[in-house]
């Protein structure tokens, strides 16, 4: 089974060199993305694998990488390395992700037309085998995760709550930092009052 880590045939080659090495640091290869243009950026996520990273971390995995790959030089112009965490409305790459974040808004997209369409969005429930289970308008239905060219989660008060509460729970942010953010959020729904999750297509 193939994953979203990798897309193009240049990403999967740098993704084979840099995956050994950080994997070796202890953190987790999320994606890799070489964005072309007049000035080209090599885009790698990583965490670790609670999940976190932090800028240290980010520093630490950009310095071993930027050695691999000035020896691999596996591309040809230069660019710019950029190492980041794959953030809250993150990309799904990897089959456990669709577990991990069960339960979260997400939208999906298909290399083909399924039933007349390529994008999906709604409430992700999970695998099934190989089988990316997400709940939509229609009801729940499964998507082979090899059909999928793209994946990430919808930016929403309870992906926020979730991710700060993992962050707090670590002791990355202290209570107060935590109160402060959930205050902001229970404002906001006050303002625009509870409205319910889209699961519409998108």
């Amino acid at each position: 089974m193939s994953d979203l880590v990798a897309k193009a045939a240049i990403d999967q080659r740098i993704a084979s060199i840099v995956r050994p090495v950080i994997e070796d640091l202890g953190f987790e290869l999320v994606r890799v993305r070489l964005q072309g243009g007049k000035n080209p950026v090599l885009q790698i996520m990583a965490q670790k694998p609670d999940g976190s990273i932090e800028v240290d971390d980010c520093a630490q995995i950009s310095l071993a990488v930027s050695a691999v790959l000035d020896v691999e030089d596996p591309i040809l112009e230069a660019y710019a390395l950029e190492v980041s965490s794959p953030g809250i409305d993150r990309p799904l790459t990897r089959l456990k992700d669709f577990d991990q974040w069960q339960g979260h808004d997400a939208k999906l997209e298909t290399a083909e037309l399924i039933d007349g369409r390529k994008r999906f969005r709604g409430i992700l429930q999970g695998t099934e085998g190989s089988e990316v289970l997400i709940e939509i308008e229609e009801g729940t239905i499964g998507l082979q995760f090899d059909w999928l060219t793209d994946a990430k989660l919808v930016l929403t008060d309870e992906l926020i709550r979730e991710v700060l509460k993992g962050r707090k729970d670590q002791g990355l942010i202290d209570e107060a930092q935590y109160d402060e953010v959930e205050t902001v959020l229970d404002d906001d729904d006050d303002a625009q009052g509870n409205k319910p999750r889209a699961q519409n297509q998108e």
